[in-house]
């Protein structure tokens, strides 16, 4: 069963991508970690097919939260499918108190 992560950066703007379509996580900047995921809402083959997930976090906690990401997808109860909220900015929900915010930009 197919297992998605959620992302909500505003009342009405959020995304939810299948596991299996991470491409990269990477820490851009002190504070700042971006996640690739592919293909893009434009589909496979595009010129920009590459959604991006900014997490905003506290600074040299990077490592930290993509532990945090992973333990959460190999978590017990994630293991069978669902889905799992990384990062809920109009709630204040996150997988790890060290993410303070999310942006989600399209086709990056």
């Amino acid at each position: 069963m197919d297992k998605f992560l959620i992302f909500i950066d505003d009342a009405d703007d959020a995304a939810m991508y299948p596991v299996a379509n991470i491409q990269s996580m990477t820490v851009a900047s002190d504070g700042e970690i971006k996640i690739k995921f592919a293909p893009g809402s434009l589909g496979e083959g595009q010129a920009a097919s590459v959604d991006i997930v900014t997490l905003t976090c506290t600074s040299n906690k990077e490592l930290k939260v993509f532990k945090s990401i992973a333990d959460a997808i190999g978590g017990k109860s994630f293991k069978s499918g669902g889905s799992i909220v990384i990062a809920d900015d109009v709630n204040g929900s996150y997988v790890d108190a060290d993410i303070t915010a999310c942006a989600i930009a399209l086709d990056a």
